[in-house]
């Protein structure tokens, strides 16, 4: 047997030692200045100060910082340029923390939170770890339990028992506290292309003909798909009475059953697996499978008679391998032989399904963490961006996307923590959140709340549809209603075109730091309405999103939804309602509209190709909103890491308000072999109603364009354009879109409200006659029907009447 060391591409690149100068030892208490706002402590002894990474925190050395100290019995104070850390010299816990004008008792009591392992089986709201940010100005990580990364790229015990704990005292730069984060853990890796598309997932025992018959069920209503999951039935699953003479493990996870574990094609329900594979890639899928490994390599798999070899086991005996992924020789073993064969024929990348607790044979290793850092690492070998799906294992597990929060039921009160749940996560630097979109198993059938999971699905990190194996549970839009499925169609279409955005914003996320769905406190600290507005978030740096989560009103027909929104112009994407923020506004959304507000000056690209492909797009949308902003469009190959080299493209757009128009310009991406040569722009300006003269320039010659001012909006679509070329759109003599008069909409209101038409009538003649505005907000706070009376508020409120 080979000597038991990991595969090279399986050892992860760490540097945790520090800077010597920024190290202060005094007694049994090590502080290490990372940061001016950001210092490590240390209590135990000379023996357990701890040089090397830790499963959570890869990188310590990040150049000196100046600093000033004082020690007495009791207590060590540092003081840096930033900020004033207080130390307990007797257990090194922090004491406070001061930063600026505020101070922190550092106890983590004004935590504003992070994320959870998992949301399996939850019937809703469920407690969050902390994350590194907190109202009171700092925050308290605590290192103590995660275990030593070595060299050589195994995990291993710490020599003695120490506190450990990082100390963010960002105030409230919320920002700067992830992003110090991000310096000492690691940074989000670019996820590929694909993962940002609409995914097909649903525990059911397809044949092969029903899965790809499905497929083409999906192309036919012009829903793009870009995954294909396929769950634990990849595999056999009544292995006792596929393989009865097969030697079964002794002892097994609690309800669980032989057949969980697997890793043969079931040929009976895909004969032609190798086939199986090629079509979807054919249909432009990216494949991944459920693995669930807690039972190890038994007899019956095609891959042992390789992995027992690898083991130094004799096949003949069939004895089972187990799962042991403390064991380094196991480690490349599983990789090898019962993962790799499949990789080659065309699996994507794993789906981690581990849900069998926290132990393993190394004391602390939770096996979960160690699947997840391997896997991830192992698909490096192939040269593309490794991408897995797997529950959270704690801090530092944003290196390793996606995210899987687990098996949610299906009840509105689970659909209400999520928007949450997943913005929140990235006080802990997660940014990659994937739900089960609608609900996996229980609850109930309700095409309303079918609906609002997939407009937030379609504004969210990851877009996956999926549910159990019930047979009557499919998310597929043609098992609801028709005005569910048309709506949920509308916005998985609207999913796919975003894409370029979504890839913009995952650039971003990489490069700089900034979550896809960030809470809105992160740019308004000082706002006490950010905080209030759990379920509001800023989904990417141009639109602001709160989904729905409560139930229509049946006499309204629309759903109420609280948002803070900042200061500024905000327009509403699917209504055109125009706000001013700094303040919370009531929505009132039909069944086919949602809270998604584009902020003033916003540029939003979105791809008009048809199809399942999610490549760079020949024919590309900008909804451009007045005001003044810009927009950086970042595009490269998709799946390798070329952009590591500088291999990829930017495209700078701005938009600006002139005296008598709007102007908007493009400076054109390189020239790259997955561009495009020539590409047709559609410019449309979302919230210009018409324009006396529309003049587009291209290298200093005037382009012939197609312009429309339909539907309440200007789009100027241009004839194919080379892709570096700079373009130049003004519009002169613009009409702005605004909001309908007050008077007009509430009489619209009125007419849609379900009532008695009698008692309509003269509710509405009452407010007909009042004889001003405030007159009229008099009487409509009297209304009885308090559905009725927040929506007229809202028009006589919250919309915005000053353009």
């Amino acid at each position: 047997m080979e000597e038991k060391t990991l595969h090279k591409h399986l050892v992860a690149k760490t540097d945790g030692k520090a800077e010597p100068d920024n190290i202060l030892i005094a007694g049994s208490i090590r502080i290490t200045v990372i940061f001016p706002n950001l210092i490590r402590v240390e209590c135990g002894s000379e023996k357990s100060f701890c040089d090397e990474a830790t499963q959570s925190v890869w990188f310590r050395n990040h150049g000196k910082v100046d600093f000033t100290y004082e020690i007495t019995k009791t207590k060590i104070i540092i003081k840096t340029e930033k900020a004033e850390f207080c130390i307990n010299r007797r257990n090194g816990t922090a004491i406070y923390a001061k930063i600026g004008d505020m101070e922190s008792s550092c106890d983590n009591s004004e935590n504003l939170k992070g994320t959870a392992r998992t949301l399996d089986q939850s019937h809703g709201a469920i407690p969050l770890k902390d994350g590194v940010i907190s109202c009171d100005g700092a925050a308290v990580f605590d290192d103590s339990k995660s275990l030593l990364m070595c060299k050589d790229g195994e995990v291993r015990p710490r020599l003695a028992k120490e506190r450990d704990i990082y100390v963010f005292a960002y105030g409230t730069d919320y920002i700067g506290a992830v992003n110090a984060l991000y310096k000492i853990t690691g940074e989000v890796p670019l996820v590929p292309r694909f993962a940002l598309g609409n995914w097909w997932s649903r525990y059911k025992a397809y044949t092969q003909s029903e899965y790809q018959s499905l497929m083409l069920e999906f192309k036919k209503h012009n829903v793009p798909l870009t995954v294909a999951t396929v769950d634990m039935d990849w595999h056999w699953v009544d292995v006792k009475k596929q393989f009865p003479d097969a030697e079964y493990n002794k002892t097994r996870p609690l309800f669980w059953s032989d057949g969980w574990t697997g890793y043969s094609w079931n040929t009976e329900l895909f004969p032609d697996y190798r086939g199986f594979l090629n079509f979807l890639h054919e249909q432009g899928l990216k494949v991944t499978l459920n693995l669930h490994p807690a039972l190890g390599i038994r007899s019956f798999e095609n891959c042992y008679d390789a992995a027992a070899r690898a083991m130094g086991l004799d096949p003949a005996e069939k004895k089972p391998i187990e799962f042991d992924i403390t064991d380094t020789q196991f480690i490349n073993t599983y990789f090898d032989t019962a993962h790799h064969p499949y990789e080659d024929e065309g699996v994507d990348f794993w789906w981690i399904d581990w849900q069998q607790g926290k132990k393993s044979k190394l004391p602390g290793l939770d096996p979960l963490w160690a699947l997840n850092h391997y896997h991830y690492l192992d698909r490096q070998r192939s040269g593309k961006r490794p991408l897995i799906l797997s529950r959270y294992a704690g801090i530092g597990s944003h290196r390793y996307p996606l995210g899987f929060s687990g098996d949610t039921f299906m009840s509105w009160r689970v659909l209400k923590f999520q928007p949450y749940f997943t913005s929140t996560a990235s006080n802990c630097g997660y940014t990659w959140w994937s739900h089960d979109i609608g609900g996996h198993c229980f609850g109930r059938h309700d095409d309303e709340m079918y609906v609002r999971w997939v407009q937030l699905g379609t504004f969210s990190p990851i877009m996956r549809l999926h549910s159990s194996n019930d047979p009557l549970s499919g998310k597929e839009p043609w098992n609801y209603g028709w005005e569910a499925e048309m709506t949920a169609e509308r916005y998985l279409r609207l999913r796919h075109e975003l894409i370029p955005y979504l890839y913009s914003m995952n650039y971003r996320t990489h490069k700089f730091g900034r979550a896809l769905c960030e809470p809105l406190y992160y740019d308004n600290p000082e706002c006490e309405g950010a905080y209030k507005c759990r379920n509001g978030y800023m989904f990417g740096s141009e639109l602001l999103v709160c989904p729905v989560t409560s139930k229509i009103n049946k006499k309204t027909r629309r759903a109420e939804t609280r948002v803070w929104l900042p200061k500024g112009r905000w327009t509403d994407i699917f209504t055109g309602k125009i706000y001013r923020g700094s303040k919370t506004v009531r929505i009132h959304s039909e069944l086919n509209t949602m809270p998604v507000f584009a902020r003033e000056g916003a540029i939003i690209p979105l791809s008009l190709d048809e199809g399942n492909s999610c490549k760079n797009p020949t024919v590309l949308k900008f909804k451009v909103y007045r005001g003044n902003g810009s927009f950086s469009l970042y595009e490269d190959d998709g799946e390798t890491n070329g952009f590591k080299d500088g291999d990829f493209s930017i495209t700078e757009l701005s938009v600006s308000e002139t005296e008598n128009g709007i102007k908007l310009t493009l400076c054109g991406g390189k020239e790259k072999d997955y561009l495009p040569l020539k590409r047709r722009y559609v410019f449309e300006f979302s919230d210009i109603v018409s324009a006396e003269n529309v003049r587009v320039m291209s290298g200093g010659e005037k382009l012939d364009c197609s312009v429309t001012d339909a539907g309440g909006r200007v789009t100027v679509s241009l004839p194919p354009t080379e892709i570096s070329a700079p373009i130049e759109a003004e519009l002169y003599g613009v009409t702005v879109l605004k909001n309908k008069p007050k008077r007009e909409a509430v009489r619209e209101a009125m007419t849609k409200f379900n009532g008695i038409n009698n008692l309509k009538k003269r509710r509405y003649l009452i407010l007909e006659k009042a004889k001003d505005d405030a007159a009229l907000l008099s009487e409509v706070r009297l209304l009885g029907n308090s559905a009725l009376r927040s929506e007229l508020l809202e028009i006589l409120e919250d919309l915005d009447y000053t353009l």
